[in-house]
């Protein structure tokens, strides 16, 4: 399901790119997360958000200091069973607290393959939702073409196109990461079209 667009660009960017694409990618599925969270009173909403915060600062080294490598078992501990919840919120919650996961590998040992898979996963994501709300008479090809022409994917793939571009241009990283922590914020709104105030 991957953009062939990107799959390549990955792997000449910078470490400290392929996390601000991860935490970029990861910022705007986080209220998936939050809602099903709150909904069902799961897991540690506010651990993960100081979490993903954590990375944030590392990339603008503010001198934060956290052990991303211990922080792995909590934010596995916040990904919920599938096999648990039979309801379709948990998928996309999961898809959420694994692209975090992700995240702070990408932290710990920079990864491009790493990075590819949190941009596929949140185009999946999309895609399934999208899915969800098609028509069940529709042949797989028409499927196929209301997926990839639907607002919601094309805004995921704009959205990613602008993180590439953000971070390959000649801005001052601190000035760049504003720029992506405020794009990928989204209002508040996830990669579905989520918002999680109360």
């Amino acid at each position: 399901m991957s953009d062939p667009r990107f799959d390549k660009e990955f792997y000449d960017l910078k470490d400290w790119q392929l996390t601000a694409f991860c935490a970029a990618v990861t910022e705007r599925m986080f209220p998936n997360f939050a809602l099903f969270a709150r909904l069902l009173e799961f897991g540690d909403a506010e651990k993960m958000r100081q979490i993903l915060d954590a990375v944030w600062d590392h990339l603008n080294n503010t001198g934060a200091k956290m052990n991303f490598e211990v922080q792995l078992d909590k934010v596995e501990a916040n990904m919920p069973d599938l096999d648990e919840f039979e309801m379709y919120g948990a998928s996309p919650a999961l898809d959420a607290v694994v692209s975090l996961y992700s995240t702070l590998n990408t932290v710990i040992a920079a990864d491009p393959g790493e990075v590819l898979n949190v941009a596929n996963m949140s185009r999946e994501s999309v895609a399934t939702f999208i899915e969800l709300n098609a028509d069940d008479q529709i042949s797989d090809e028409e499927l196929v073409r209301f997926i990839n022409t639907h607002e919601l994917m094309q805004q995921e793939d704009d959205f990613q196109a602008d993180i590439l571009e953000i971070i390959q241009d000649d801005l001052p990283r601190g000035e760049a990461l504003r720029e992506l922590r405020e794009l990928s914020h989204n209002d508040g709104y996830s990669n579905l079209g989520i918002c999680d105030s109360e």
